[in-house]
């Protein structure tokens, strides 16, 4: 029913939205405007509303090329394996000299991996880069069955063995858990395509060690309780009909809660921004929030094994992480080199929480351990931005080249 009833208000606000954009359009033209203050502010205001709206759509990547040793190559989006829930995504440069492999690892979180963007193509320059692209679970048929917690630490090793030895694995944020529990499981295993270097960045390997309110939230609520409240069915009308899910719609609702503030201020700046014609100053909020608009559900059992595993029990900080009943024990990590990054002002991932990871990988040679903490970085920052591209990659880069 909450999935239908959100189905049922797009369907009933869609044609008031392209009304909007169509009489902004007109009232935004030169001749209309003026220097009519009504005129600019009323076509803000349309555009505005117009574009505030959440998609499901997969944003296109729109990396076109990249510079490598000087020459600018272009990219080719290939997909390297498919299945049912994630696409393993390879960034093809024709003419690039040979580069590390790079798995990175995109959260589970009602984003699609488009959300990495900037890290991939700053990534590129120096790396032969692959993505994990999740599909939205709406888009799933139930004939594809289940898809858990269990099942990403398997597809991250699937994906580790399709890149061959000599590989290397960066985890933004949630996925820093399976990373580590795959890496794991292919050092006690032995696996020859275990990787070179494992970056986690952002991800909640203890959150017991420094909660934040969205830690908080989990422990105060029961698994029933997410599980009545938060999971609802995928409607007729999609692929995935009647697939349990967690909307992404009620993912971006709460992370727009923790902050809402921030974001009532921001599109208070683009209104003010567009009704002053200053397009191109509001430019790279709205592209900010098209990406952020763009949601994908996940499947119920992933995000509440996730909430019970991850941020109720604390599984792999206390030992007790299984995946199909095998124990999965960071100590038998040796070959692997651990970096680790946070961003001092993040308040998804405090610091502390992925800090935690150098302790459980308890037999690695001090060498093989390297931590970043950023200063003036939220969650955000520590994989986009700025301060990604100019203070945080060159530390990373840096580490996994040491690595090769």
């Amino acid at each position: 029913m909450l999935y239908d009833a959100y189905q049922a208000q797009c369907d009933a606000l869609a044609p008031f939205r392209l009304f909007a954009e169509a009489a902004g359009s007109v009232l935004a033209q030169p001749w209309m405007v003026g220097n009519s203050l009504l005129v600019r502010n009323t076509a803000a205001a349309l555009n505005l509303f117009s574009h505030t709206q959440i998609t499901h759509e997969h944003p296109p990547f729109g990396i076109e090329s990249v510079v490598v040793a000087g020459d600018r190559l272009p990219v080719v989006e290939d997909v390297a394996l498919a299945t049912p829930f994630c696409r393993l995504l390879h960034f093809v440069k024709d003419g690039a000299p040979e580069q590390p492999k790079l798995l990175i690892v995109a959260p589970m979180s009602g984003h699609f991996s488009t959300l990495l963007r900037g890290t991939v193509a700053t990534a590129l320059a120096d790396h032969d880069v692959y993505l994990t692209d999740w599909i939205n679970a709406r888009s799933v048929p139930l004939s594809a069955g289940e898809f858990g917690l269990d099942d990403v630490v398997e597809l991250i090793i699937e994906f580790l063995q399709h890149l061959g030895e000599g590989s290397h694995v960066m985890a933004v944020c949630q996925p820093a858990v399976p990373v580590l529990v795959a890496v794991s499981l292919m050092a006690a295993h032995a696996d020859p395509c275990q990787p070179l270097s494992m970056v986690l960045m952002g991800g909640p390997i203890d959150p017991a060690s420094n909660p934040t309110e969205v830690n908080r939230f989990a422990q105060s609520h029961s698994l029933c309780w997410f599980e009545r409240t938060v999971i609802t069915r995928v409607p007729a009308r999609y692929p995935g009909a009647f697939r349990r899910v967690y909307p992404g719609f009620l993912q971006l609702v709460g992370f727009i809660s923790m902050n809402i503030d921030r974001h009532l201020t921001a599109h208070w700046r683009m209104f003010r921004q567009l009704a002053e014609g200053d397009f191109e100053g509001m430019a790279a909020a709205r592209a900010f929030y098209d990406e952020y608009s763009a949601v994908m559900d996940l499947p119920a059992e992933f995000y509440l094994q996730t909430i019970e595993r991850v941020f109720k029990r604390y599984d792999l900080a206390n030992g007790r992480f299984t995946v199909r009943g095998e124990p999965a024990d960071p100590g038998a990590i040796r070959r692997t080199a651990l970096m680790t990054v946070e961003g001092e002002r993040d308040d998804i991932c405090a610091v502390g929480q992925t800090v935690a990871a150098h302790d459980l990988c308890c037999n690695l040679m001090p060498a093989k351990h390297a931590h970043h903490l950023q200063p003036r970085v939220g969650h955000y920052g520590v994989f986009n931005g700025r301060r990604w591209e100019t203070e945080i990659y060159p530390r990373v880069r840096e580490f996994i080249h040491a690595q090769v």
